[in-house]
């Protein structure tokens, strides 16, 4: 074969498996296709401009190497610990003693499994340790080791003073300190994502916070039904119900705010995980609030929102992966916020 056969556009007319030249990409250049229509300067173009898809069908960035079952695993776990410690200092203060115990238990339960699972993620229990050598405040990940480390021996402390009976005043204590570093714990990891380059989570960082805020506090609320007794479980069946309609609503929001990579939390399995989410969650709480005051309905409603919460997390991070690898989400969004910045 020649070499002017396939010096510009191939022997078809194209190259293979490639559908936007380097200039197109680069939006200038002298490659860069024209509009149709006229310029500025009044010459008439000919050729529409070319509108992106993929560069050899590469990604623009690289997707995260994290392990669906460890990293959503952790997340998850991590909201439901913190939004718990919260649940049980309340219980503790009014007197539930049945439900501040159970959630003690089970936030040091949930730390415990989302501490292994990202230690297992990272490989080698030494690389924790080697993320505490600095404090670094505009690091999420740095943040949220220290908080780690110390909301869980508070947890720990206040689940064995709690199951014990001994060290009163010292189990308040962990109590307090634990429901403080909570809110902390169930929502660093949205920032963390955000602060990713990935599209499906950069693109929300107003609203992926507040939205892993109301994903863990169904979690909680859901576990605290699931273990609890009836008749203390009011405060649980109405948090479910604000966890509900704040987690749809800013669901929502969010999709409004990435625009084309929303996409991806409406399709794939991030769209199934998600809707799956809603149902789930959505259902629970109106279970918990219309019959949580009978044990079979609490504890029903219960398992729908651990779950929906648990498909809430899988979701976000399968749409984020989801993101990354299609090259479409990176580069569109970013040459559609160039040109309302450029064009008068």
């Amino acid at each position: 074969m020649r070499r002017h056969d396939t010096a510009a556009d191939g022997p078809d007319g194209g190259r293979p498996g490639r559908e936007a030249t380097p200039a197109a990409l680069r939006g200038g250049g002298a490659g860069r296709p024209r509009r149709s229509g006229r310029s500025r300067k009044g010459e008439e173009l000919m050729v529409p401009q070319a509108e992106f898809r993929s560069y050899y069908g590469r990604p623009i960035i690289k997707a995260p190497s994290w392990a669906a079952r460890d990293i959503a695993g952790y997340l998850f776990l991590g909201g439901l610990a913190g939004a718990g410690s919260v649940l049980a200092a309340g219980a503790h203060l009014t007197g539930r003693r049945a439900t501040a115990t159970a959630m003690k238990v089970s936030s040091l339960a949930a730390v415990s499994l989302s501490a292994a699972a990202l230690i297992h993620d990272l490989g080698r229990p030494g690389r924790f340790a080697h993320m505490l050598r600095v404090m670094k405040p505009t690091s999420p990940m740095s943040v949220g080791s220290w908080l780690l480390s110390g909301y869980g021996p508070a947890a720990g402390a206040a689940a064995v003073c709690a199951v014990s009976g001994r060290l009163p005043r010292a189990g308040a204590a962990a109590t307090a300190a634990a429901a403080v570093l909570g809110p902390a714990v169930a929502t660093y990891t949205g920032v963390l994502a955000a602060d990713t380059a990935v599209p499906a989570w950069h693109g929300a960082y107003r609203e992926l916070p507040y939205l892993f805020a109301a994903s863990a506090t169904a979690a909680a609320s859901g576990m605290a039904l699931v273990l609890a007794p009836a008749h203390e479980n009011a405060p649980a069946r109405c948090a479910a119900a604000l966890a509900a309609t704040a987690d749809t609503a800013l669901t929502r929001a969010a999709e409004r705010r990435l625009g084309m990579v929303a996409e991806t939390y409406r399709t794939g399995r991030a769209g199934t995980l998600l809707r799956c989410a809603e149902a789930l969650v959505t259902g629970g709480a109106a279970v918990a609030v219309l019959g949580g005051r009978f044990r079979p309905a609490a504890v029903a409603a219960g398992a729908a929102l651990l779950a929906g919460s648990a498909c809430t997390r899988f979701g976000v991070f399968a749409a984020g992966i989801a993101s990354a690898e299609d090259p479409a989400y990176t580069v569109v969004p970013q040459r559609a916020a160039l040109r309302g910045r450029t064009e008068p």
